[in-house]
């Protein structure tokens, strides 16, 4: 199976390269087009400023080939964050794949640190990617932004300030705000379950 891991400004690639190795999978870490069009799997992962990772894609003019994709494609992260429609950080302009804005935590109280960064529960599991996968396990963030609750879209909830989204599913389109390739075992297996059931 070939699995294409999209090539762009963003960092901690080389992270999702060991996770999906654990399972067996080399992907192709690619900016070319055709290769990621013809891929059997898509991940487009993420970290860093949304505003410069999506200067960086349509530099490439990836934010033009990624939402006609017609296998399917997990984004990670910033990924997700890209996959939507809009995001307060920096007014970033998204790929509007997900009819959703991405708004930045305002928590009332002071004692809540933002970003959020550390281990967080998932529930409310609506997806063949968290097959197997117990109510309230554990996932990592790291994020300062959010992508709102979608009755349409939402997949996965977490709550931190308030409920949010931690995944969203669109047709071949599948999104984690975690980031799964740090998430232990948990992470893995939903990495998995997008190779093998998505």
């Amino acid at each position: 199976m070939d699995v294409a891991l999209i090539k762009y400004n963003a960092g901690n690639i080389q992270s999702v390269i060991f996770a999906l190795n654990r399972l067996g999978i080399e992907p192709i870490y690619t900016d070319d087009a055709d290769i990621i069009k013809n891929a059997d799997k898509v991940i487009f992962p993420g970290v860093g400023e949304a505003y410069a990772c999506m200067q960086s894609l349509k530099d490439k003019q990836l934010d033009k080939i990624i939402p006609h994709l017609k296998q399917p494609v997990l984004g990670i992260c910033v990924g997700l964050q890209l996959m939507c429609n809009h995001s307060e950080e920096r007014d970033t302009q998204g790929m509007g794949i997900f009819d959703i804005d991405v708004k930045k935590f305002a928590p009332d109280n002071t004692q809540i640190k933002i970003p959020q960064m550390g281990w967080n529960t998932v529930y409310d599991l609506k997806s063949t990617l968290f097959k197997d996968i117990p109510l309230h396990s554990y996932v990592y963030y790291v994020h300062s932004y959010y992508a709102a609750l979608s009755a349409k879209y939402t997949i996965a909830t977490t709550k931190y300030v308030l409920p949010y989204s931690a995944a969203l599913c669109k047709d071949n389109f599948y999104a984690v705000q975690f980031h799964a390739e740090k998430s232990s075992d948990t992470g893995s297996k939903i990495l998995d379950n997008f190779i093998k059931y998505c």
